[in-house]
């Protein structure tokens, strides 16, 4: 009976620690647009995987992670400066629009264009991103 007693705590402590969980997802990425190609949608999790269009998980480099982790950061904040996606920030397009993004985080959502007016930073980054993720991991065409 006492011999069992450790192996019992170990398997407690191994299924609290949560060990084999699914990482958290950063973001979701919805792109529209009027050229050949616009349409995406692409999750990014914050365990080094991106998924394009419902397609398999892919892997990112750690370069690539790093970016996708400024790009949450730059969107949702922290407590001391929030982000626009805590305010739900939605931006209208300019003349001219070619691309529409819609950006879904933990913390709320952005909405804007390539040609939206006010872009924060972490817009113009969330673009870059979606691009070369859609382009270099999940080779696609835009």
């Amino acid at each position: 009976m006492r011999s069992s007693l450790p192996a019992a705590i170990a398997l407690t402590l191994v299924a609290l620690s949560g060990c084999g969980a699914p990482s958290a997802d950063l973001f979701v990425v919805t792109r529209s647009g009027s050229i050949p190609g616009a349409r995406l949608t692409m999750l990014v999790g914050d365990g080094g995987t991106v998924r394009c269009n419902g397609g398999s998980e892919r892997s990112l480099t750690s370069a690539q992670l790093i970016d996708a982790r400024e790009v949450a950061f730059e969107l949702n904040g922290d407590d001391r400066d929030p982000g626009p996606a805590t305010r739900d920030l939605r931006l209208p397009a300019g003349p001219g629009t070619i691309l529409r993004y819609v950006v879904r985080s933990e913390k709320g959502t952005v909405a804007f264009s390539d040609t939206s007016r006010g872009q924060p930073k972490g817009f113009f980054k969330a673009a870059k991103l979606t691009r070369d993720l859609a382009k270099q991991v999940c080779h696609l065409a835009r």
